[in-house]
This record gives C-alpha cells, structure tokens and sequence, in this order.
C-alpha cells in the first residue's frame, strides 16, 4: 500500500470526515467517481484495484483537488483469502481505523450465451462479482466493528434486467449480491456496521457500454451522479436508509 491523498471536486461537504474509506474496483467508472466523490466529502480513501497505473491516474486527481488518499494494488482473481486478511490487517496498521468499504469491482465481457461462454470467464465473472467480494468483506468485519458506525456497500446491477439471457456469470453474480446483501443485512441487524445494496440506472462507463453501446451514450447518466449515492450511504445519513433491500436510484 503506498501513500497519497485524495479527492475534492463534488459540493457533498465533510459527510464523511474523518473517514477511511476502502474502494474495491477504484480505477473503473463508478469506483474512479466514487473515490473522487467519497474524497470531496472529506474522507481518506483506499484505492483498491489490480492496474497500479489506473490508480495512480485516480489518485493524482485527487491529490490535485486536496484530497488524501493511499493505493492498494491488488488482484481480487488471484488474491487468497490470507490476502484478503493481510490487507485488512495493512489498513488497520496503517491507518487505525476502516469506516466503510465500497465494492465497486466487477467482470463483465459482454453479452455472451451460456453454451458458448468459456470456462474460465464464467467462473471469473463469479470470483470477482460475488466470492472476492465476500472474502474483502469478511476479512474487513473486525476493523470496521471498531469504528462504531461503519458501512458496507455492495454496487450491483439490476437483477431483473441481468437474469435474461446471454448475461453469463456477471447476470448470475448480481442475483448473488442481491441474496448476499439481503442475507448479511439480516444477520448484522444489530450490529455497527451498516450493510446495503446500490443498484444504480444506466450509467456512461466501459462496463456498461460493453452490454448497451448504442444506448449508454445517448439515455445513460454519468457515474458522478451516482457517485452521491454511494457516499450518503457510506456516511452517517445512510443509516436511515440501509437495509437488506438494495438502493436504487433513478
């Protein structure tokens, strides 16, 4: 993990500060927007991905607008779950402290029918869509219970829309984060950390375009405006509103 500071650039005031917030997936659209976003409301946030050189390029932007941030490369196929624990255990010595975590990371390669997929892309989509998730998640439970008011949020994409055909293993991993977020939120019902689900619209982003070329530049909004969502929810306001059902906003 390497130093640097983060965000300004959206008007979401101090939200969350005095926050550290990890970033599962911080060089893609949302997670980039949101690491920006989460920055901008006053927080030092983690940016967790496997391209070292994507990260650099989200936290210079940051740093540039003020912000403080750290750069966690990591590879969420290939990480074990003692990689997991190690990295979580680096943020609690580093930092002292977890307050939310924001799983942004996903794998997606286009519509494809299931009899034609390749083994290893389904099983892939799953890793990184639901079990990496998991793991993160669990490896982070003891740090974020210290906070006393912590946040986990899990982006997914609308179930409803990723059951229908040709959506391989990302459709099946969004039904597996909506059961996930349901399940956990249940069992955490009384515990400090708040757990929720974020199903955003449409947005302009390289994953999205990969299912809706024609449609993501025309109809889609950008992830900034999703990005709001994602720290109300990590911030105390989210209280209000997290719960096992996801989030979604229009």
């Amino acid at each position: 993990m390497s130093d640097a500071p983060a965000a300004a650039g959206a008007q979401l005031g101090p939200a969350l500060a005095g926050r550290v917030i990890l970033i599962c997936g911080a060089s893609g659209g949302l997670g980039s927007a949101a690491a920006r976003a989460c920055a901008a409301a006053g927080a030092t946030v983690v940016l967790l991905g496997r391209d070292p050189r994507a990260l650099g390029r989200v936290h210079d932007a940051i740093v540039e607008s003020g912000g403080e941030a750290l750069i966690a490369p990591f590879d969420l196929e290939g990480a074990s779950p003692d990689d997991h624990a190690q990295l979580a255990a680096r943020i609690d010595t580093d930092l002292g402290r977890l307050d939310g975590l924001l799983h942004c990371a996903a794998d997606f390669c286009g519509l494809v029918p299931l009899q034609q997929t390749d083994p290893g892309t389904f099983a892939r989509a799953l890793h990184v869509g639901v079990t990496a998730r998991w793991w993160l998640t669990q490896a982070c439970l003891p740090v974020l219970r210290r906070a006393g008011d912590a946040a986990v949020v899990f982006v997914f994409d609308d179930t409803a829309r990723t059951s229908r055909a040709f959506w391989g293993g990302y459709g099946i991993a969004q039904s597996a984060n909506a059961a996930l977020v349901s399940m956990l939120a249940a069992e955490l019902r009384n515990d400090p950390v708040r757990v929720s689900g974020l199903q955003p619209p449409l947005m302009r982003t390289p994953l999205r375009q990969r299912a809706y070329v024609a449609e993501v530049a025309a109809a889609a909004c950008g992830p900034d405006q999703v990005a709001a969502a994602c720290v109300e929810l990590l911030g105390a306001a989210g209280a209000a509103g997290a719960g096992p059902s996801a989030h979604s906003i229009q």
